[in-house]
């Protein structure tokens, strides 16, 4: 069987159009290679990888989620270049970049705005991914409980999705998810 490898494009280029200098992105590749040998990660390693991270839950749906999200070109495959140009928008991105990152994670399908069923899937995924150790024990209706305040403060004119816009606006008026995203500020 022959293994198809991917080779990225030239650190020049990927350091032109990160927020990582070439030294950190040689750090971030060799790590990178030692997963994926190939150069390139298909959804079930990568949830097999993801999956390390939260050894007493499920984390199979979230990781599903966040690897749509990193595969922006829909092939099936994260290569080093998706890997890398959404890390450095998650870590070292503007409040927009890593705001607009974030919706398009939770627009789950893609359609521009986040309805409360794609809410409801990401909440459950999120729930599963912590496991059933969780502390206080949660309530059967906590992830309800949680796409009903999202909405309450997200959904400006009470239509029932929220838009990009409507996203922005209300992450920007919330000083704890303004002071969440710069949580890994200085990480690498």
């Amino acid at each position: 069987m022959t293994m198809v490898c991917h080779r990225p494009e030239g650190l020049e280029q990927l350091e032109a159009q990160t927020n990582f200098t070439k030294r950190e992105l040689q750090v971030l590749y060799r790590g990178f290679k030692n997963e994926c040998p190939s150069g390139a990660v298909n959804e079930e390693t990568f949830k097999q990888i993801y999956a390390q991270f939260f050894p007493h839950g499920d984390a199979s749906t979230y990781a599903h989620y966040l690897f749509n999200a990193f595969d922006t070109t829909q092939t099936g495959s994260v290569k080093f270049e998706d890997f890398v140009t959404a890390l450095s928008i998650l870590l070292r991105g503007t409040v927009h970049e890593k705001l607009r990152w974030t919706f398009n994670l939770y627009d789950i399908n893609k359609d521009g705005y986040i309805n409360k069923e794609e809410m409801m899937d990401i909440v459950k995924a999120i729930y599963d991914m912590m496991g059933k150790y969780t502390y206080p024990v949660l309530k059967e209706d906590t992830p309800r409980q949680h796409v009903d305040v999202f909405f309450q403060k997200m959904d400006k004119n009470k239509d029932g999705i929220v838009t990009l816009d409507e996203f922005l606006e209300s992450c920007q008026e919330d000083d704890n998810i303004m002071r969440s995203l710069q949580l890994f500020q200085n990480v690498m």
